[in-house]
């Protein structure tokens, strides 16, 4: 093994480089461990174990929103179903499109990366790791605050899109649209400090050695989804203060009345909007990736052509945002182009999938439950595509706008896109994260429930669409002729419900009696694989030093270590952004209480303005002396 040593400081202290091999993770966990306890608990900066919790977390609003699914599929199985009132669906459906797109879609592609981006570059800890700790509360405390509203009658109604004049205080009175405006800046402040510590990981912590060109490409895609978030997401946060502003303070930004335009909010919202379909997506590409480089046993090919497709994807993304609004009157000349652009970003996905397919057919596929997965996304993403190509073209997007057409092209592309390659993850990633490895049999089942269970659930919908069926219905006259349609669907939906319970007693099953997986059990080529399974609080014993694309496929026997850390505080190598040469070794930042109390004042302020807009007066007092608090340096040396 060779050892490249980094420069010590000035002062006296213990490097790894003065401790034995055998005494150095002993010292390094003691080091960066969490403390015991609730406090502990609530204090830990480790980004693998709030990577834990985001994760299980999404799952759960996942669960949540499903059911919600479950309850609309058996409201609409039958013709003048009595089942739930108009009412009661409105928030149902709501709640559930609201809960998937900001609960579970974007968060859960942040958590993963959350926790294995560091490993991925080769560093002890995520970037800014106290923001992570705050980001995590802050979503947390809005995604049951919002749910708290429903279970109260108080849930959002007006969509997950909460149009306006719809969501205005003219047609929505009470609370529900406030509480929903809020919990999107609750979550998207959440997104967007994980998206700035993704960013600043991957350009500053990587391992010396990892240049551009050999940061994984499930790096490279989390890192492009990180620029997405930062730029689409200030969008809707301000059209939803401008919401809650137009409720609460009389404003009248969207009152067409008094001088505002509700299409203003359908820009705002929909400039977020698209970019958030590939903001859900792209961390599908990331699983997708490496899932096929470690099962085809050979590295992925076209690794440039993916990459320039990624960061062209995130590029053109973000003009795509009127072909939601074909219907809305707009010039037939801005239609034109928003047609082309919504054609032209198939082509970057497209090159993609070629690439993909390239890499299983000149490798030796070995055919195990993620990559099950990964060929379902294949079959069940495309399909959702060449939808989506359809309804780029204004004649046909005119037809079948808020129908049952576009809801099944929505679920195609998302589930298709993004679950499926999210499932396949979990079983892939499952031995890292516990040490254990998930049932392949078990695995199988799930797959074929799922994917049988999706398409006879979803593909009768484009033929309701097509039929005139309007989305967003409580119920449907019976001489309409989609009551077979429904149910059809709703016995889809059943078996995907099923094939989940199936998923989730093997995640039980396999965390309580699951074969031991060992550091390596897929005999991957990326860092993540280089350290013990779970690993250890400090990751790494020694950083490694990347000489390869696929270090563990090209340093069969060791890898390259750099040492001269300092063994009794956390330290972290920061490195240059193009060629990852060691620059400078940075304390990193130990665990406090201070971000868990600073979400809870920042999440009083939010749902105290709800009620009334002194909340803000009130609160900030409280929230400014917690975040002082948070800073206040401890000693000189200590970094913020």
């Amino acid at each position: 093994m060779s050892e490249t040593a980094l420069r010590p400081h000035e002062n006296k202290e213990t490097l790894d480089t003065d401790v034995t091999d055998g005494e150095l993770p002993a010292r390094l966990a003691a080091t960066w461990g969490t403390a015991g306890g609730l406090i502990g608990a609530l204090s830990t900066v480790d980004h693998k174990l709030i990577g834990r919790r985001y994760i299980v977390t999404g799952f759960f609003f996942l669960v949540l929103g499903g059911l919600a699914a479950v309850a609309m599929r058996l409201q609409l199985a039958r013709p003048e179903n009595s089942l739930i009132g108009p009412d009661l669906y409105n928030q149902i459906f709501t709640m559930h499109g609201t809960t998937m797109m900001f609960l579970f879609g974007v968060p859960i592609g942040e958590a993963i990366a959350v926790y294995l981006v560091p490993l991925m570059v080769g560093t002890r800890n995520i970037a800014f790791p106290r923001l992570n700790a705050f980001s995590y509360y802050v979503y947390l405390f809005g995604g049951l605050m919002i749910w708290i509203a429903f279970a109260l009658n108080v849930g959002a109604d007006n969509g997950w899109f909460s149009y306006v004049p719809l969501a205005g205080p003219e047609f929505s009175p009470g609370k529900r649209a406030d509480f929903w405006a809020q919990m999107v800046t609750f979550t998207e402040v959440a997104a967007l400090a994980v998206a700035v510590e993704i960013v600043v990981t991957v350009l500053k912590l990587r391992a010396p050695g990892m240049t551009l060109d050999r940061i994984p490409l499930f790096v490279w895609a989390m890192f492009v989804n990180a620029f997405l978030i930062i730029f689409a997401m200030p969008a809707v946060m301000l059209a939803s203060s401008l919401l809650i502003l137009d409720r609460l303070l009389d404003t009248h930004f969207f009152n067409q009345a008094e001088g505002g335009d509700p299409l203003l909010w359908q820009h705002l919202f929909w400039f977020f909007g698209h970019p958030e379909v590939y903001i859900i997506f792209l961390p599908g590409t990331a699983f997708v990736s490496a899932i096929i480089a470690t099962f085809a046993r050979r590295p992925v090919f076209g690794y440039p052509a993916i990459v320039l497709s990624l960061i062209a994807t995130g590029f053109l993304s973000f003009g795509l945002w009127v072909h939601h609004m074909f219907t809305t009157g707009l010039p037939q000349l801005g239609a034109t182009f928003f047609t082309a652009s919504s054609m032209m970003i198939a082509i970057p996905t497209g090159i993609q999938i070629f690439c993909w397919i390239a890499t299983l057919w000149d490798g030796r596929p070995v055919y195990r439950t993620p990559l099950l997965f990964v060929l379902g996304f294949f079959f069940i993403f495309v399909a959702g595509g060449l939808s989506g190509i359809m309804l780029a073209s204004v004649p046909i997007d005119t037809q079948v706008h808020d129908t049952y057409f576009v809801v099944a092209h929505f679920h195609y592309v998302l589930i298709g896109g993004a679950v499926f390659p999210l499932l396949g993850a979990i079983y892939y990633w499952f031995p890292k994260f516990t040490g254990r490895m998930m049932s392949e049999r078990l695995g199988r089942w799930h797959f074929w429930l799922a994917i049988i269970g999706f398409n006879v659930a979803f593909f009768p919908m484009h033929l309701a669409g097509l039929r005139g069926m309007p989305r967003r219905v409580y119920t449907y006259p019976a001489e309409m002729g989609w009551d077979g349609l429904n149910l059809v669907s709703t016995l889809g939906a059943t078996l995907f419900v099923a094939s989940f319970l199936l998923f989730l007693f093997n995640v039980a099953a396999s965390l309580r009696d699951g074969e031991i997986a060992g550091d390596n059990p897929w005999d991957a080529s990326s860092l993540e694989w280089a350290t013990a399974s779970p690993p250890p609080p400090h990751n790494f014993d020694r950083i490694p030093f990347v000489t390869s694309r696929e270090p563990l496929w090209a340093e069969r026997q060791a890898l390259p270590v750099v040492s001269g850390l300092a063994v009794d505080k956390r330290e972290v190598v920061i490195t240059t952004a193009t060629r990852a040469l060691p620059d400078l070794k940075e304390s990193s930042p130990d665990p406090t209480i201070w971000p868990f109390v600073s979400a809870i004042a920042v999440g009083a302020v939010f749902i105290g303005s709800i009620f009334t807009p002194w909340a803000v007066a009130w609160g900030a007092p409280l929230a400014a002396f917690v975040i002082i608090a948070w800073f206040w340096p401890k000693s000189i040396e200590e970094d913020k």
